[in-house]
């Protein structure tokens, strides 16, 4: 009886404690900001396997245009970086918990992610295309070639809303990673996957020949997409911060030499 009242003790002040207090470097103050110049420390979280905005070197460093933009923040606010490798589909709510400070895994500015986290100021426009096994580039020209297919895509990104839109009558496939969609589609499992143009070229260079751009165009309109930071609702200053640090990369070009360099990386890791 003695140890069950013991739980029962432990269980209410567990759940008597604010959910704040188990961010990463809480303050009283209440605000990211605040906690991060508190702490010494920016936590940044992403998926380190999309190159060339994210991905390891050779040292199992994170490394890509993104985490160059990581690194410019934490440089600006004058604290140390660090980098949490996680789930794509993780990343946001780690953001809106506190885990992490803020998401930077190019990530696509949309209406609806809007609803439950801030974007940063875009840096940077994408198109997508569709990725496919090579002789398959002039079968799959149109959404009717594709009809009743599996189409894939990372689990949690705007490609899945992308197939649902463009391809209503293809079936959605997702994983949780890009390497594993690409074997899917060498093995002819699913009919392609739907892709950044940047990442889309790093997988189509890393199969040696296997895969291809398909002969197929999205309209640009509903294919074309903002990439932004994430940071978590109701922090204006801190979010000024950031897009001071993203506005200045953009505008001065050190962003695009970042994107420039992290490809040179990506292919000479063979990634």
């Amino acid at each position: 009886m003695k140890r069950f009242l013991n739980v029962l003790v432990l269980m209410f002040v567990l759940f008597a404690i604010p959910a704040a207090a188990f961010a990463s470097g809480s303050s009283e103050n209440g605000t990211v900001l605040a906690d991060v110049k508190e702490r010494g420390r920016l936590v940044v979280g992403t998926e380190a396997q999309y190159a060339p905005y994210e991905f390891k070197d050779l040292n199992a460093n994170i490394v890509g245009c993104d985490m160059f933009l990581a690194q410019e923040i934490a440089d600006a606010l004058g604290v140390k970086l660090e980098v949490v490798d996680m789930a794509f589909d993780g990343i946001i709510p780690a953001v809106q918990s506190g885990q992490v400070d803020i998401g930077l895994a190019a990530f696509t500015n949309t209406p609806e992610r809007a609803e439950v986290i801030d974007f940063s100021s875009i840096y940077e426009e994408s198109l997508q295309y569709l990725v496919v096994a090579a002789g398959n580039e002039d079968v799959y020209t149109t959404p009717e070639s594709l009809a009743g297919l599996k189409v894939g895509a990372q689990r949690g990104t705007i490609q899945s809303q992308l197939i649902m839109k463009a391809l209503p009558d293809s079936e959605l496939f997702e994983l949780a990673k890009y390497p594993e969609l690409s074997i899917e589609v060498q093995n002819g499992n699913i009919a392609g996957l739907v892709v950044d143009a940047a990442v889309g070229d790093s997988i189509i260079a890393s199969s040696d020949g296997k895969l291809v751009k398909a002969d197929f165009t999205f309209d640009s309109d509903v294919a074309t997409f903002g990439k932004s930071a994430v940071v978590q609702k109701g922090n204006p200053d801190f979010l000024a911060e950031v897009n001071k640090v993203i506005e200045r990369c953009v505008a001065d070009g050190s962003y695009m030499q970042a994107y420039e360099e992290a490809v040179a990386l990506q292919k000479e890791l063979g990634l």
